[in-house]
């Protein structure tokens, strides 16, 4: 039988077997702890990278996309209207207007020449272009330009607008659409050179100014070269000058449609002055009289 002195021996050498299994736990607890350790920041390395290569991979692509051409801008126009022109003295009433026959242009339809005497130089004229784009209601003043007035409303009644079409837009600095051109097809390089077959005199006075809402005879650097063809100003007018007859002004509703015509762009701009047939084409149906 053991005596007390081996039983404490015995006692003390598994106490300290106890003792290293517990110290050897520990270290490979703290061996196990370190490798977790050391596969978190791997792994969260891991993650950071792939983070940053994606962010990377998301400003490349917005660089490219940035120096890629932008987007085309709206067209801007503005929204306030140009106050119609007038006559510091007024014209004599009735007046006279010189119409002259012309045979320089081309003239696919053959019209009256207006009756030049005793046109009125006073009063106003209702007239709606009807197009292929939308009704452009018009008003045409007298006090402003009397043989102008009288040259359309002659042209309106014998038909002679009726399937014309608009050649010319222009949606910078000069924002306008042209029109009246019997021989028009869309040919930038060909239109504008028609008309009705004799030219009227000028009638513009230094107090013109050009602006949206305008009605304005169109003409070459001749004077008193005007004839059937007109333009209306929906926009800014930058720069020109005031050598053309205004003769009237467009509705709210008629500047809508050519809003939308502007908007629609041009088909082919003239590398020149970057004006040419609009996209949206304005083909007249129809001219009413009131």
């Amino acid at each position: 039988m053991a005596t007390n002195q081996q039983r404490r021996e015995a006692a003390k050498r598994k106490l300290e077997r106890q003792l290293d299994r517990r110290k050897e736990q520990r270290k490979r607890r703290q061996q196990i702890g370190i490798g977790v350790v050391a596969v978190s920041v791997l792994v969260v390395a891991g993650v950071v990278v792939w983070i940053v290569t994606a962010n990377g991979a998301n400003t490349a692509d917005t660089a490219a996309s940035s120096s890629a051409a932008p987007p085309p801008t709206e067209l801007q126009i503005p929204t306030q209207r140009t106050a119609l022109p007038k006559r510091s003295k007024p014209l004599p009433n009735p007046t006279t207007c010189d119409f002259k026959a012309d045979t320089t242009g081309k003239t696919p339809k053959k019209v009256n020449l207006p009756d030049g005497k005793n046109v009125p130089s006073t009063g106003t004229v209702n007239v709606t272009l009807k197009s292929t784009a939308g009704d452009i209601p018009l008003t045409l003043d007298r006090a402003l330009a009397p043989c102008a007035v009288q040259s359309f409303v002659s042209l309106a009644k014998q038909n002679f607008y009726n399937d014309t079409m608009c050649h010319r837009l222009g949606t910078e600095g000069l924002q306008m659409l042209q029109c009246g051109d019997p021989s028009a097809t869309g040919d930038p390089s060909a239109d504008g050179q028609g008309g009705p077959g004799y030219t009227m005199p000028d009638e513009a006075f230094p107090e013109i100014k050009y602006g949206r809402g305008i009605l304005a005879m169109a003409k070459t650097s001749a004077p008193s070269s005007g004839g059937s063809q007109f333009f209306m100003v929906y926009g800014t007018a930058d720069g020109l000058p005031a050598d053309y007859s205004v003769f009237g002004s467009i509705s709210d509703e008629g500047l809508k449609v050519l809003d939308a015509v502007a908007k629609a762009g041009i088909a082919n701009p003239n590398p020149q002055d970057g004006t040419g047939a609009p996209t949206k084409q304005v083909k007249f149906t129809g001219v009413t009289v009131q």
